[in-house]
């Protein structure tokens, strides 16, 4: 993808300073950037790179102020970090976007219906009855099981599993090494002991503008739908158990783990490695912190962290006197021998 000065500047409602036709075809860091790059200028930690850099062009806000002398155009924007986003958007759409039609190797299902305007990758299985829509990715290695239906514009990157009766909205982002629709973690105890499996002939449902990190496993309900609304983001390495909830725009980091039945709310915030039992009801506007354990319901608008999770204020106070547990045994050892 290739832009000059003046089409990135009119994209981004910015200004140029400089040479209005140089000429970029990729984006960079501004410490390793080349010839040829965009990069951008938004943490001050970074300004010793500014008279370093090699970059072509480069993102500053407005009220920056640049005391050396550089051979880069500038394109001074409101918000640079914005900016480089939304150009980083627009160069991984046309990445994507240049993948078009099915290849020799995938194996598509007599009864499946594919949409014209697709790319189906090698070795890609599209089962019986599933629905491919229009502007769909799926790269190479992929599973696509029976009665599968995937919206219009989702990409699907190599070697994921969506197994039969799941459903993708439009416009999702699902990484490599995701399995949509495995069995959940369901088993009877029986009196002599043993276990027996309890069956699982729920589905998933994905729904809109959804991304799902790598090796992140949804798994279908026991009966009924397991749902991730619209705008939720799932980091690497996330379980969700079956018949679990999560509302709209809700974002959980890696490797945190949520229980089975559990609702969570709107506009979470969950940290890494947290872990959610099951059957809790969560809030809207919820900050679960990294490594937190939740064994209880928490109402809206709450912050917690600890294990087992306590109210975040509170935590920091019980916290403060952990830390002189060991001071407090000493003095206390110092006053028995004084009595």
């Amino acid at each position: 993808m290739n832009l000059i000065a003046k089409e990135i500047a009119e994209k981004l409602n910015g200004t140029v300073v400089g040479d209005v036709n140089v000429q970029i075809n990729k984006l960079a860091k501004i410490e390793t950037a080349v010839k040829g790059s965009l990069t951008f200028l938004a943490n001050p930690k970074y300004i010793k790179f500014l008279s370093k850099t090699r970059a072509s062009i480069v993102l500053v806000s407005y009220d920056l102020k640049i005391k050396i002398n550089h051979d880069f155009t500038l394109i001074r924007v409101a918000d640079p970090y914005v900016s480089f986003t939304n150009l980083l958007i627009e160069f991984a759409e046309s990445r994507k976007n240049n993948l078009t039609g099915i290849e020799k190797t995938a194996v598509i299902h007599s009864s499946a219906k594919v949409n014209e305007d697709v790319y189906i990758g090698h070795n890609t299985i599209i089962g019986e009855y599933a629905q491919i829509e229009e502007g769909v990715k799926i790269q190479s290695n992929c599973v696509i099981g029976k009665n599968v239906k995937i919206g219009k514009n989702t990409f699907i990157s190599s070697r994921v599993s969506v197994l039969e009766n799941c459903k993708i909205g439009t416009n999702c982002i699902l990484h490599s090494g995701v399995v949509i629709g495995s069995d959940g973690f369901g088993f009877a105890p029986q009196k002599s002991g043993e276990y027996i499996k309890i069956p699982q002939i729920g589905n998933v449902v994905v729904k809109n503008n959804v991304e799902i990190g790598s090796n992140t496993t949804i798994d279908r309900a026991t009966l009924g739908e397991t749902i991730i609304n619209d705008g939720v983001k799932l980091d690497n390495l996330v379980q969700i158990a079956h018949n679990v909830e999560i509302g709209a725009h809700t974002v959980i980091a890696a490797q945190s783990g949520v229980s089975g039945s559990t609702k969570i709310g709107k506009y979470c915030v969950i940290g890494g490695q947290a872990g959610i039992a099951g059957h809790l009801i969560i809030g809207d506007d919820v900050k679960i912190q990294g490594q937190a354990g939740v064994i209880n319901n928490i109402p809206n608008g709450k912050s917690v962290q600890g294990n087992p999770a306590m109210d975040y204020k509170s935590y920091y106070k019980s916290y403060v006197l952990f830390k002189k547990f060991p001071d407090f045994e000493s003095r206390l050892r110092e006053l028995e021998k004084d009595i």
